[in-house]
């Protein structure tokens, strides 16, 4: 039994030594999953509805459970992983993320299928901060981060923008369930693999873990989000509906903040917000992922309505866009130390914005060319944007604090996805509308028109009703006070996108890596340093901050201080210290 064991210990040393980006893997594809998951039933909804059955109120909650639930407890999962172990909530997550899957392709009733959806949910809270936490404590050089990173943050591109063309492949072959069912195989192959391979990693282990702040932030998150998702909907800004889930949701925020400000051990250091850079680095990524989500959005019903393609085929007119945030991704890295984090997520915003600026030239008819580049400029744009500031909000926190930190970005990703779809689509149902006022003046009904006025889907159902020269001249109507919508939408969008390029000049200028890093553009000065014994590691021999002997002091600007040496088994072999 010993030597068993100690065979094992040797295996899983050896894997942490020299499979770091083997680890990597594992959490890429465990992050592809939980975000294809996010957009995969988007293209199933239409044959959900003709087989459950389900009420306005079910699908849409059928559609928001999943989102809306891994949002709220982000969080609470995030900082559990600080305190318990970070593996373990991860595996837990796998189990659950895999059962949660076979109840929602087995699923014969909406309400059975919003109940697995919010259980996967609750698997995909557990490990999306997961597996950045791990990241930041596997890599705990920063060079070697950065291009972890930017992989990591191209997958969760991939995961999102592939999500339709695998569910329309599905959809349009088997049935809806199976958009669930490739989940099932490939967590029964990582399930086995992190175990073994992955390593533990935890913050502050010691301290207690706040239930009580843990669920007040989850319930803040939920009501902020939900809040957000009625504005986008059809409940209006100033109706309860919507306006009780917001407040109820700043209030129970802004409890949860004076209570972790009291606390001697907090979930989350609300000191991390008093840093210019982190503080940037989140709401870059708010308006990172509202642009995405919301003109993504906004890109599959131009697609579908006005160009009159088939799900499968709008998913891969969006294969670009994912094509462009992969290499966004590989190149991070290197783009990061050459520009700093400054310029790489201002000028990202900027070459976004130019993307949308070229994509109100889209018209009533399909001009492919100018897609493509559109969506290859917008995806490299974001993806460059959301690297960037997923590195500086990272690098800003200590390792032990990588949870909380994690749960905060992915919280950031989730509500600017929420408030993409709320403001964006805000924007395209008020411009829509006027559009198809005069309508009743051509002799189309007035009740006909003002259904019509939803949207462009209903307006084609009012249509197909209607029929003859009187429903063409209605869809003829809703299809271009549409593009009108979608034009006006895009400049909001383009506005919004430079005012992030403005909020990224509060970002560091270069990369604030260790003196002996390559690519850092500071020149470092060295110092000597002295053993402390025989065998002993080098020591500096003056503490941080004061002018060591014979060096002499510089000019116009301050000595930088000593890298802080990382200990023996994370710098070595990649497993992160307890």
């Amino acid at each position: 039994m010993t030597g068993t064991s100690t065979a094992v210990s040797r295996l899983r040393a050896a894997a942490d030594g020299a499979n770091r980006w083997v680890v990597l893997v594992v959490l890429c594809l465990s992050l592809l999953l939980v975000a294809l998951d996010a957009t995969v039933l988007h293209v199933a909804v239409p044959a959900v509805t003709e087989d459950l059955r389900p009420s306005a109120v079910g699908l849409l909650w059928i559609v928001d459970a999943y989102p809306l639930v891994c949002a709220s407890l982000l969080i609470l999962f995030g900082t559990l992983g600080d305190r318990i172990g970070r593996r373990r909530v991860l595996l837990l997550g796998y189990a659950l993320f895999g059962i949660a899957s076979a109840l929602a392709a087995a699923a014969d009733s909406p309400g059975m299928l919003i109940a697995a959806r919010a259980l996967l949910g609750v698997g995909g809270a557990m490990i999306m901060p997961a597996t950045l936490s791990i990241l930041r404590q596997v890599f705990p050089d920063r060079r070697e981060r950065a291009l972890a990173i930017g992989v990591w943050t191209a997958v969760a591109a991939v995961g999102a923008a592939t999500g339709p063309v695998i569910g329309g492949f599905l959809v349009e072959h088997y049935w809806w369930g199976s958009v669930f069912l490739i989940n099932i195989p490939l967590m029964a192959v990582i399930l086995p693999v992190a175990r073994w391979l992955l390593p533990e990693s935890r913050g502050e282990a010691d301290s207690p873990w706040d239930v009580l702040g843990a669920l007040t932030a989850a319930a803040g998150v939920l009501g902020l989000v939900l809040g957000v998702k009625r504005i986008g909907g059809d409940g209006g800004v100033l109706t309860l509906a919507t306006l009780g889930p917001l407040l109820a949701g700043v209030l129970l925020l802004v409890l949860f903040v004076r209570r972790q400000r009291r606390r001697a051990h907090p979930l989350i250091d609300i000191a991390m917000f008093s840093r210019p850079a982190f503080t940037t680095a989140v709401g870059c990524i708010v308006l990172a992922m509202l642009a995405l989500v919301g003109l993504e959005l906004i890109a599959v019903q131009y697609l579908q309505l006005v160009l009159g393609l088939s799900p499968l085929e709008t998913g891969l007119r969006l294969l670009p866009l994912t094509f462009a945030a992969m290499a966004a991704g590989a190149t991070g890295s290197y783009t990061l130390s050459r520009t700093g984090p400054r310029r790489m997520v201002g000028w990202g915003f900027v070459l976004t914005a130019a993307s949308v600026l070229l994509l109100t030239l889209m018209g009533q008819h399909d001009r492919p060319v100018l897609l493509t580049v559109g969506f290859v400029l917008l995806g490299f744009g974001l993806q460059s944007t959301l690297f960037g500031a997923y590195e500086s909000m990272l690098s800003e926190v200590p390792a032990e604090r990588a949870g909380g930190a994690a749960a905060i970005g992915e919280t950031s990703y989730q509500l600017g996805a929420g408030l993409g779809i709320a403001l964006l689509g805000s924007v395209m149902n008020a411009a829509y509308a006027p559009g198809l006022s005069r309508l009743h003046e051509e002799g189309v009904p007035a009740a006909a028109g003002s259904a019509a006025a939803h949207s462009l889907g209903e307006a084609y159902q009012v249509a197909g009703r209607l029929g003859g020269p009187m429903g063409d001249l209605l869809r003829d109507t809703a299809r271009h006070a549409f593009v009108d919508g979608l034009h006006i939408t895009l400049l909001v969008s383009a506005g919004l996108l430079l005012l992030g390029a403005l909020a990224a000049l509060r970002l560091p200028r270069v990369m604030d890596c260790p003196p002996a890093a390559k690519g850092c553009r500071e020149p470092a000065v060295e110092l000597p340093e002295q053993a402390s014994g025989p065998g002993s590691p080098a020591v500096p021999a003056t503490r941080a901050g004061s002018r060591p002997p014979g060096v002499p002091e510089a000019r116009g600007r301050r000595l930088p201080r000593p890298a802080r040496r990382e200990p023996a088994e994370a710098t070595g072999s990649g497993r992160a210290a307890r």
